[in-house]
C-alpha cells in the first residue's frame, strides 16, 4: 500500500490543535475529565459503544487532538463497524500511519449540525500523500445523510465543547478516484462509459492506491452533448476507450493551484504506441481550459491516490488543428492557414488517423515566427502577403503520411523530406532544426505534441522558399 500519511502534516495538526484539559484525576484512557469538560474525546471515553473508536484514536495519539480546542465535526464509527472493517485483524496489528489517515478521513475542521449538511463534497483532515492536499468524502443528503456511498449516519448532532458527532454504522474508508465517480449521480454517465460492456480496466487501473492520477471528469450533460443522440453501444469499444484514457493524466496529482499554461500527456495514446502518448493542453488564462473546449466546473475533488476536476464537455481526441487553435501561442498560424477562401488546410488537417492524408507531421511556427517573416518580408500583415506565397509557404509546414516524433529525427537526419506542397526540407536532428529550401535554420523549440491524427513540432522560424 502507499503510504497514506505525510508526517510533517500530522505534526503540524497536533500542534494546532491539541488543547490543555481541565485539571482532575488521571483517567486510564489518557483522557483528563474534571466533571464539566465535554470534548469529543469526552464522549468517546463515556460511550461504550465507541471502545474501539477510543482504542484506534489513542493508538494514533488523535485522542489529544479531539480532546482539546477546535470546532470539529466527526463521524464516529461504532464498535460493529469497526469489527466489520478490521474482519478479524487486531487493531494493533493496522499499520499505524494508515490507521492515522483513515480516523482523520472522518474528521472535518468544521462545525456542521445535520441541518447543516448538503448534498456536496467537504474537506476532512486526511491527506493525499503526493501533494498533500487535503483528502474530501462526498455527502449525499438526499435520503438520511449518507457518506462516500457507504457510511449511513444513524444517529445525527450529539454535541461537545469542540464540536458535533454524527454516529455512523460503517468505517469510512480512503476513497479513490473510483469512489467519486460512483457515488456522485452527475457522473453517472462517467461511470456507465467505465464500464461499458462490462469493462473493468478503468476501474481498476482508478482503484490503484498505489499509483497518482489526474481525471478530468465530464458530468451527465457534457455525455449527454456528445453522444448527441447515440448510444454508448453506438460507439467502437477501442475508441471509446481511447476518448476515457483522454482525461486522464497519470503519474500526476494536480490540483488547481498547480496547473499552468502547458501541455500534459493524458493516457491516450497515438495508434496504440505505448510511447505516443496524446497530449492536452491547458490554458488557465480565464478558469481552466482543456484544449479549447472543455471547461473546469468544479475543481480539486482529492482522493487518497489523486484528483478529480469534473469538467463541462467531453474533451474528444484531438487532432492537429485542435491544438493550433486552443494555444494561443499559435494563433498567427490559425490566421494564415485561414486567410484566404481558397484554403482548405484545415479541413485536411483534420483528417483522421489511417485515412489519406494522415498522420501529419506540423512544423508550427510560433507568433514571433510570423512576425519576423513580417519583418523580414517588409510588411505590415498577414494580409499583404500574396495569396500563392503563403500557401506555398504554409505548405512547407506539413509531412503528410508520417508522425515524426523528436526521437525518430535522428533517423532521418540530413535528409531531404517532402512536404505536403511538394518541396522538401532537410532534417537537422542535432540543433535540432528544419532547414528549409533557402538554406535557413529553423529551430524546433518544442517538440512532440500529440494530436490522434499526427504530432507537432513548434519552431522559432517560419520555414521559406522566397
Amino acid at each position: 500500500m502507499k503510504t497514506l500519511i505525510n508526517y510533517v502534516r500530522i505534526a503540524v495538526l497536533a500542534i494546532v490543535f491539541t488543547g490543555v484539559i481541565s485539571c482532575g484525576d488521571d483517567d486510564d484512557n489518557g483522557v483528563i475529565v474534571d466533571g464539566t469538560s465535554n470534548t469529543i474525546a469526552d464522549i468517546v471515553v463515556n460511550n461504550p459503544d465507541f471502545s474501539s473508536l477510543l482504542a484506534a484514536l489513542q493508538q494514533t495519539g488523535l485522542d489529544t487532538t479531539l480532546g482539546g480546542n477546535g470546532n470539529f465535526t466527526v463521524f464516529a464509527p461504532t464498535n460493529a463497524a469497526f469489527e466489520t472493517f478490521l474482519g478479524g485483524t487486531a487493531l494493533e496489528d493496522v499499520d499505524n500511519d494508515a490507521l492515522t489517515q483513515i480516523l482523520l478521513n472522518h474528521v472535518l475542521n468544521v462545525e456542521l449540525a445535520s441541518t447543516d449538511l448538503s448534498t456536496g463534497y467537504q474537506k476532512n483532515l486526511a491527506t493525499e500523500p503526493s501533494s498533500g492536499s487535503n483528502i474530501d468524502m462526498y455527502i449525499d443528503t438526499t435520503n438520511g445523510v449518507v457518506v462516500n456511498g457507504q457510511s449511513t449516519v444513524t444517529t445525527a448532532d450529539v454535541t461537545a465543547d469542540n464540536g458535533i458527532i454524527h454516529i455512523v454504522d460503517t468505517v469510512i474508508e480512503l476513497p479513490t478516484i473510483v469512489t467519486f465517480a460512483t457515488t456522485n449521480p452527475a457522473l453517472s454517465s462517467l461511470v456507465a462509459a467505465l464500464t461499458d460492456e462490462g469493462n473493468t480496466t478503468f476501474v481498476n487501473l482508478l482503484s490503484d492506491t498505489n499509483a497518482d492520477f489526474t481525471v478530468f471528469a465530464p458530468t451527465n450533460d457534457a455525455f449527454t452533448t456528445f453522444l448527441d443522440g447515440a448510444s454508448l453501444s453506438d460507439i467502437d469499444n477501442d475508441v471509446l476507450g481511447q476518448v476515457l484514457s483522454n482525461h486522464v493524466i497519470p503519474g500526476t496529482v494536480a490540483v488547481s493551484s498547480a496547473l499552468s499554461n502547458s501541455y500534459v500527456n493524458t493516457a491516450a495514446v497515438f495508434n496504440g504506441e505505448t510511447d505516443a502518448p496524446i497530449n492536452m493542453y491547458i490554458n488557465t488564462d480565464n478558469g481552466v481550459t482543456l484544449n479549447g473546449s472543455s471547461n473546469v466546473a468544479l475543481a480539486d475533488i482529492v482522493a487518497v491516490n489523486g484528483v478529480v476536476h469534473v469538467v463541462d464537455a467531453v474533451i474528444g481526441l484531438p487532432d492537429v488543428t485542435t491544438f493550433a487553435t486552443a494555444d494561443p501561442t499559435f494563433s498567427s498560424l490559425v490566421a494564415a492557414l485561414t486567410a484566404d477562401a481558397s484554403f482548405g488546410y484545415v479541413a485536411a488537417l483534420q483528417t483522421p488517423n489511417g485515412t489519406d492524408p494522415a498522420p501529419f507531421t506540423v512544423f508550427a511556427p510560433t507568433n514571433d515566427a510570423f512576425a519576423d517573416l513580417l519583418t523580414d518580408l517588409g510588411l505590415g500583415a498577414l494580409g499583404d502577403v500574396p495569396v500563392d506565397i503563403l500557401a506555398a509557404t504554409l505548405e512547407l509546414h506539413v509531412v503528410a503520411g508520417a508522425n515524426v516524433r523528436a526521437e525518430d529525427l535522428s533517423g532521418i537526419d540530413g535528409n531531404a523530406v517532402e512536404t505536403l506542397g511538394g518541396g522538401d526540407i532537410t532534417i537537422d536532428a542535432a540543433s535540432p532544426a528544419i532547414i528549409d529550401p533557402d538554406g535557413g535554420s529553423n529551430g524546433i523549440v518544442v517538440t512532440n505534441v500529440q494530436a490522434a491524427n499526427g504530432v507537432i513540432h513548434a519552431i522559432s522560424r517560419v520555414i521559406r522558399d522566397l
